[in-house]
């Protein structure tokens, strides 16, 4: 999967710059808080991933809404999400009119209460 062809290539390159912020951080106090870069979606479901960062093998991190009611941050694979095949053949989408309005945290906050990513 061409990760640049499904993200485009500023989102794929602030998730990568991101990432290489973020690695020496992990696990201190200095954690950044990243605005969500960009909102993928099943189009035939409500499975939806806000994305922070992402290395250079297609792991990102992200708030991951897979429409149970209980939307979680975690790593998530973006060859394992380009696998999903749907109706007619269509798979996951950016949502390309979308921008960030607040912090990973506030929109995993939020969506906990929802019981949804609302976005």
């Amino acid at each position: 999967m061409d990760l640049v062809a499904l993200l485009g290539p500023a989102a794929a390159q602030q998730l990568i710059l991101n990432h290489n912020e973020q690695l020496p951080l992990k696990g201190t106090r200095q954690e950044r808080d990243f605005e969500p870069v960009c909102k993928l979606f099943l189009p035939w479901t409500s499975g939806t991933w806000l994305l922070t960062e992402m290395d250079d093998d297609g792991l990102a991190f992200g708030l991951a809404d897979l429409g149970m009611g209980t939307p979680e941050m975690g790593y998530i694979s973006l060859d394992e999400i380009w696998e999903v095949v749907g109706p007619g053949g269509l798979r996951v989408e950016p949502d390309i009119d979308w921008s960030a309005e607040k912090t990973l945290s506030q929109y995993a906050t939020e969506s906990r209460l929802l019981g949804y990513i609302r976005a």
